[in-house]
């Protein structure tokens, strides 16, 4: 997975974040959807997300992933 620069990551959608309120968790490839699941389930052990943010995130991750390239 390559490196998101900030102005590739500027330039993304909110639709192509996890949580879009906040840009935070980029899906807009396979891969990042793929790391957005894993540290959400990382930061929601940690205590630093909700449930409900977590599960947000999995939701957006897992369209993406079922997406054809």
């Amino acid at each position: 997975m390559s490196h998101l620069t900030q102005e590739e990551r500027d330039s993304l959608p909110d639709s192509a974040f996890g949580l879009p309120e906040k840009r935070a968790y980029p899906i807009d490839t396979r891969a990042r959807a793929s790391n957005a699941k894993a540290r959400a389930t990382q930061e929601y052990e940690r205590g630093l997300l909700t449930a409900e943010e977590r599960d947000r995130i999995d939701r957006a991750a897992d369209r993406r992933l079922a997406q054809d390239d």
